[in-house]
């Protein structure tokens, strides 16, 4: 891949703003544009659209502000590949989300541009904000630039921060809005129609305006000399600005402009010159079983609905809401609303499946503990990308989440290794249930083809053991089970037998089992893929010390680190959670224990 003769000279912020011609800029973005394209469309695990989507604003605020003496505060970090390119990354964008390269979002580790790291949606205002402030409070005339999307700035976080501004005087402060009527999927909500209103020239007053903020637009996002002229006031003049862009995601590519906006969001491989996907085919994914499972259930039980925080396309809920349109909630992003909105749907009788990502359910633990737990509302919280993400990287891993819900009560926590396992919680989950119940599942593909279409019902909090074993018994909780049969053969070479259970609930343990394995086994070992403090090892070990028992125990999980991105296969390696990895740090367990 060769970059074309201007963009070869860019490596920074100063190498941009010698350029001087406008007819250069705009030969610029189009060169920037057809390197994306090319060098994506080679890449598996990349964002796409919302790259093209930026190209002309990037260059326009790298142009116009001081950067990185000026700040630049990107909101979610979808879109922050050309802030990449032009800052000196343009070189590495062929290895972008892969294991030692740059991330897919912004990180303060990798580079001086990226102010504030970004991979959660809303915080750019607030971040921006905050540094406007210290600037303000050190006497300092350094300008911040907060860039949000019209999704992003519907959360409840986005909002607070507008809400905040009008406290503040003498602040430079400029807001990007980059409107392109999308987040994955469309945008939804009242002030997705109040920016349409703005766009379409059919509301006079904005909002902002009613807030004591400055606006202006909307501007052509992809016009430079629009953009140029715009940021170039709000810097000169000083002050909290919003200026409104209008953008359109897949920018310069026919098939990504005309095409569906969740494909191309992050399409993996695809033929440049027609747009055709190349990725292989996959198995049945995690999430495509549980909106199946959900359709199927849903088709008999009236009461059921779903509820989605701006991720329809993403847990699989576009398929629910092609058979259910009013019974499928997307709320936007704003997970802390969706969880409590679902409680007002319990508390009316209904069946509410709230549908997200671990990552993004630890900004509504508040909700959860508050209007859920305490008041014991049949909520079910479907958690989906729980585990490892691959390559979203340390922004994204679902590996918190047992941690903070563990210590709630009323509570139920399912973690099953099987597709089996998830239907039939949910089959269970429908029937009259009385406590709220969290079941995760991982990202990616199953390895069973065919699903069972019979239910059955689940007891909560009872365990399957699937080998019997004698001195040995390994205690895995959800998908690091399948795991286990290797790592028990191999265990059995070196003379020990190994038995395996598969948990499937932290909350609350099967505490009957466990009292069997602790007086039959010598050595116990758990298995998870999330954190050890607090996980479910650590629920393990407090049950041995408030038992009294003296057994052998080994937890295995993540340690106290971020883990950064890479493949899943590469990150399991890299954490010896894999067949191997378990394999030896148990048999290296074992030989310390028996030479002491």
């Amino acid at each position: 891949m060769t970059a074309k003769p201007l963009l070869l000279n860019i490596d920074s912020p100063q190498d941009l703003r010698r350029i001087k011609s406008a007819d250069d800029l705009r030969l610029l973005a189009k060169e920037i544009r057809h390197y994306l394209i090319e060098t994506l469309s080679q890449i598996e695990h990349t964002h796409f659209s919302a790259n093209l989507g930026v190209v002309e604003l990037t260059i326009a605020l790298h142009y116009a502000f001081d950067t990185p003496n000026d700040a630049l505060f990107w909101d979610i970090g979808h879109q922050g590949y050309v802030h990449k390119i032009i800052t000196g990354r343009r070189k590495d964008l062929v290895k972008i989300r892969t294991k030692g390269s740059i991330s897919g979002f912004l990180s303060r580790a990798e580079s001086t541009y990226d102010e504030f790291g970004a991979g959660h949606a809303g915080t750019a205002i607030s971040a921006a904000l905050g540094a406007a402030a210290a600037a303000q409070l050190s006497s300092s005339s350094k300008h911040h630039v907060a860039i949000i999307g019209d999704a992003s700035i519907a959360s409840g976080m986005a909002f607070e921060a507008l809400n905040h501004l009008a406290e503040f005087n003498d602040l430079n402060l400029t807001i990007v809005i980059n409107d392109n009527n999308c987040s994955i999927d469309e945008s939804v909500g009242g002030l997705r129609k109040h920016l349409n209103e703005l766009a379409q020239g059919s509301s006079e007053t904005s909002m902002f305006f009613t807030l004591g903020i400055a606006y202006s637009g909307p501007i052509d996002g992809h016009d430079l000399k629009q953009l140029l002229n715009a940021f170039n006031t709000s810097k000169t003049q000083g002050g909290i600005n919003i200026i409104h862009c209008i953008t359109q995601k897949g920018k310069g590519y026919a098939p990504a402009e005309q095409g569906v906006a969740s494909f191309w969001h992050a399409p993996g491989l695809f033929d440049q010159a027609s747009g055709n996907s190349l990725k292989p085919k996959q198995n049945l994914r995690y999430q495509d079983v549980f909106a199946q499972t959900l359709i199927e259930l849903a088709g008999t039980n009236q009461k059921i609905v779903a509820i989605s925080a701006g991720m329809l396309s993403g847990t699989s809920l576009n398929q629910f809401k092609q058979y259910f349109p009013d019974r499928c909630f997307d709320v936007g992003i704003a997970e802390q609303h969706a969880v409590t909105f679902a409680a007002g749907l319990a508390t009316a009788g209904y069946v509410p499946f709230c549908v997200i990502y671990s990552t993004f359910l630890q900004r509504a633990i508040d909700q959860i503990i508050h209007d859920v737990a305490l008041q014991n509302l049949p909520v079910v919280f479907c958690v989906d990308r729980a585990g490892l993400v691959g390559h979203d990287g340390a922004t994204h891993q679902g590996v918190f989440d047992i941690s903070f819900l563990r210590n709630v009560p009323n509570l139920i926590i399912a973690s099953p290794s099987r597709i089996e396992d998830l239907r039939n919680l949910m089959y269970t989950a429908q029937q009259n249930l009385k406590s709220p119940l969290v079941i995760r599942y991982p990202r990616g593909q199953v390895n069973q083809k065919i699903m069972n279409s019979n239910f059955q019902n689940i007891r909560f909090g009872k365990s399957r053991v699937l080998r019997p074993g004698k001195n040995i018994m390994l205690l895995g909780l959800g998908t690091i089970v399948n795991e286990l049969e290797q790592v028990s053969d191999f265990l059995k070479e070196q003379h020990f037998d190994a038995g395996i259970c598969d948990v499937i609930f932290v909350k609350p343990l099967d505490e009957a089992l466990l009292h069997d394995v602790f007086l039959k086994f010598e050595y116990v070992v758990t298995l998870e893929e999330h954190v050890l403090m607090g996980g479910f090892g650590s629920a393990v070990a407090e049950f041995m010390v408030d038992n009294n028992y003296k057994n052998n125990l080994l937890r295995l999980g993540i340690p106290d680190e971020f883990v950064e991105h890479a493949s899943p296969a590469e990150q399991k390696a890299y954490l010896k959670l894999d067949a191997k990895g378990i394999s030896e740090k148990i048999l290296n367990w074992l030989n310390q224990l028996n030479k002491s």
